[in-house]
């Protein structure tokens, strides 16, 4: 199997990674190996900075690294990544010529990454919990007059994984990372729609970055609950092969399908966000991965031996009725011209539409194959998200079931990313796969309140 060192050796953005318990001493001397002669300054919150800013600030002076006054935000409310937050920490970064060293999960170390980067500069980044795939990844989530995207950042050149540290942290940090990590399933069945259909090719060398270690980090939900270390172990090498596979492809595409897409448009909406702490987007992830997994089992019953090309073409959406199809499932104005913008970009036009379904017709059989084989039944997901202390069921997050139907639709709209739920739009399917998850008999149906 290949390793973190193996990743690092290839001249990525992220050149040093010390994992292991007891490291925190080694942030000194890991910042003085790849950032010779600068000072420092320490990023924080008040949490953050109360298991790890003593130490930190301790390894530091010890290893002769000079260093500014901390910038520690407020432990609550907690921060939130967007524009204004990257904007104020870009203004302090800017006001000396210090390398930034989080000590951060995942919103402080988005925006940390992309205020150094605004600052022509890079950074260390020690992390707390087994929360996120992003402390290794390109680019920095971030919300900008109220739509989350990936903003193009380098990855930190260094991170300090203090297992120890990770492995004591609130098990609703880690059960948030479990759900980040555990969409990667349903991440890479679209993406094999998309190779399939030669929308997107997968990169044999980067699908076994993520997906090689990912079914032995979920495997043992029960002990990350319990703070078991060998669990909290696997867990972050998954997290962090995950962000580092980011940074060789480029792009989010090998760990973000459209399971993420449902956390990004409720993201969007502010679900979660006026409590304290705010919902988190591992947890929102990890419901959008219940409803892929559902929708995917509802996909590889579909019987394309019978399906009418004819019948479709003549339905075929017109861009103006495509137009109007996304703002009536888009209310937010915000939310509905970027969606419009990204259904644009992978809309099929009447003239290539025939050639289009015989296309997806012709490989199904390989395609069906082959989600089949990557896949997991959505009750075997919720219930291991169950069993970490993460979301599994709408009501949990204050959502009804008609609020979940109506995601569906939505996700479809946000990205121009290809995915089954673009493949199930385009043979005019969609309505018919998300219905039967709702009918009497489905999955949904049959779940109408979440199982304790």
């Amino acid at each position: 199997m290949t390793t973190i060192a193996s990743v690092l050796a290839r001249g990525l953005d992220t050149r040093a990674a010390v994992i292991g318990t007891n490291v925190l001493d080694q942030t000194g001397p890991t910042f003085a190996a790849q950032f010779p002669g600068a000072r420092a300054v320490i990023v924080a919150d008040g949490n953050t900075w109360a298991v790890a800013g003593d130490a930190v600030a301790q390894s530091l002076a010890q290893a002769g690294i000079l260093t500014d006054e901390p910038i520690v935000y407020p432990a609550t409310p907690t921060l939130f990544a967007d524009d204004h937050t990257v904007d104020d920490l870009t203004a302090r970064l800017g006001a000396t010529d210090a390398v930034a060293v989080s000590i951060a999960s995942g919103s402080l170390n988005d925006v940390t990454k992309l205020s150094s980067h605004r600052n022509n500069r890079s950074y260390l980044n020690v992390c707390t919990a087994a929360s996120v795939d992003g402390y290794t990844s390109f680019g920095a989530a971030i919300t900008v007059n109220g739509v989350k995207g990936t903003q193009e950042c380098p990855a930190p050149r260094a991170v300090i994984v203090p297992l120890d540290i990770m492995a004591a942290a609130p098990t609703r940090l880690t059960a948030t990372g479990y759900g980040d990590l555990i969409e990667k399933i349903p991440a890479g069945a679209d993406w094999i729609v998309a190779d399939e259909l030669g929308r997107e090719h997968i990169d044999d060398d980067v699908w076994g970055l993520v997906q090689g270690p990912l079914r032995d980090a979920l495997a043992d939900p029960v002990g990350l609950r319990k703070g078991d270390l060998t669990a909290i172990t696997k867990l972050s090498e998954g997290l962090i092969m995950s962000g580092l596979a980011m940074q060789v492809m480029g792009s989010s595409r090998p760990a973000s399908g459209a399971g993420h897409y449902f956390s990004h448009q409720w993201e969007m909406e502010g679900l979660g966000r006026e409590w304290e702490p705010p919902l988190s987007h591992g947890f929102k992830v990890g419901l959008g991965t219940v409803a892929m997994c559902a929708l995917y089992e509802q996909f590889l019953k579909l019987d394309m031996t019978r399906y009418d090309i004819a019948a479709r073409l003549a339905h075929w959406p017109s861009p103006q009725a495509d137009e109007a199809r996304v703002r009536a499932l888009q209310s937010n104005p915000v939310i509905c011209e970027a969606s419009v913008i990204a259904s644009a970009g992978k809309y099929v036009t009447s003239a290539h539409a025939e050639a289009w379904l015989h296309h997806i017709l012709d490989r199904w059989g390989a395609l069906e194959s082959r989600v089949a084989s990557q896949v997991l039944l959505a009750a075997v997901v919720e219930d291991m998200l169950r069993q970490v202390g993460a979301v599994h069921h709408p009501a949990q997050v204050g959502l009804s079931l008609e609020d979940l139907r109506h995601t569906y639709y939505q996700a479809q709209t946000i990205r121009t990313r290809y995915t089954s739920l673009d493949t199930l739009q385009e043979l005019g399917l969609l309505n018919t796969v998300v219905d039967s998850l709702f009918a009497p008999g489905g999955y949904w149906h049959t779940r109408p309140t979440p199982e304790d």
